[in-house]
């Protein structure tokens, strides 16, 4: 069952498919980078976001992620990834990445080669290293 604010999450990162690329970025407006991306379609959705800071493109380490997530309105999910779901990749040895479930099936990364966000469809090309779904309202 798919849940309003996964769709909402995705129909969030889908509107930011061709924002700019940029480190660290936050804006749509100025460039995002994954993080941002995640961030931003996470509260276009009325969610939480606590986007770390202080990273570089390139990062073995990353701490502990669940926690990162856990302050950003998402909670660890296993199974066949769902519009608005976020996850985490490894698409170099010292490299882990962000990607967004899109409405359709794909995926939404803000691509650093490309100096944008983009829409790519599945299936990843990378290892899924964590999975996370957006919270859903109490009720």
């Amino acid at each position: 069952m798919r849940g309003a604010r996964g769709e909402a999450v995705a129909q969030a990162a889908e509107a930011l498919v061709g924002a700019p690329f940029r480190l660290h970025g936050r804006d749509a407006r100025w460039g995002l980078d994954c993080i941002g991306l995640v961030a931003a379609a996470l509260e276009s959705a009325g969610l939480q976001a606590e986007p770390p800071s202080g990273y570089g493109l390139r990062n073995r380490v990353i701490g502990d992620p669940d926690l990162l997530a856990q302050h950003s309105a998402l909670r660890p999910v296993e199974g066949a990834p769902m519009a608005g779901d976020v996850l985490l990749v490894r698409p170099g040895a010292a490299q882990v990445h962000l990607l967004v479930c899109g409405p359709g099936g794909g995926f939404i990364h803000a691509h650093a080669g490309l100096r944008r966000v983009v829409a790519m469809p599945g299936p990843l090309p990378w290892p899924v290293l964590r999975h996370w779904r957006p919270i859903e309202e109490e009720g």
